[in-house]
């Protein structure tokens, strides 16, 4: 398989899985409604809802610059989208289904890129495009691992977790 084709497949994994270390964000989110990703379990921590938004923000980011947009950080609504005022089933859908897609189309583009193309910085970041990549599919594993103690913490009691 190409370098290219590994990134892609590990940025599909992020989502869909199988992950070696545990579950995939598809997997976490699993029997996690509106109501439980809009809430805050852990004071002062981020909900489940809001880290997914904000994974599918940088996926999407990541996916513009590897196309050759030159972009800067992100203001803070763009780096932490803001979970809608009325938090529903719909909208909480919706947010699931953005980050998929907003991962699968940075995959996608990934499988277009050459060997040579990974080595490319992006734009003036200071770093390539493997590193921008890798960096994504990491960012999806730690902000997973936020999903899933917020979950465990929505179940158990205070102070537990």
């Amino acid at each position: 398989m190409t370098a290219p084709a590994q990134l892609a497949a590990s940025l599909r994994r992020t989502i869909d899985g199988p992950m070696w270390h545990g579950p995939a964000i598809r997997e976490l989110l699993i029997g996690v409604d509106a109501r439980a990703a809009a809430a805050r379990p852990v004071v002062a921590a981020h909900s489940i809802w809001e880290l997914v938004l904000h994974m599918a923000s940088w996926a999407e980011i990541c996916e513009r610059r590897l196309r050759g947009e030159s972009l800067g950080d992100p203001d803070p609504e763009g780096d932490w989208p803001p979970v809608p005022a009325d938090a529903t089933a719909e909208a909480w859908a919706q947010a699931q289904a953005r980050v998929a897609s907003s991962y699968e189309r940075l995959a996608s583009a990934a499988e277009s890129l050459s060997a040579a193309d990974l080595a490319r910085p992006v734009g003036e970041r200071g770093y390539d495009a493997a590193t921008m990549l890798q960096g994504t599919v990491e960012h999806g594993a730690y902000h997973g691992g936020q999903i899933a103690l917020l979950k465990r913490a929505l179940v158990e009691p205070k102070g537990s977790v």
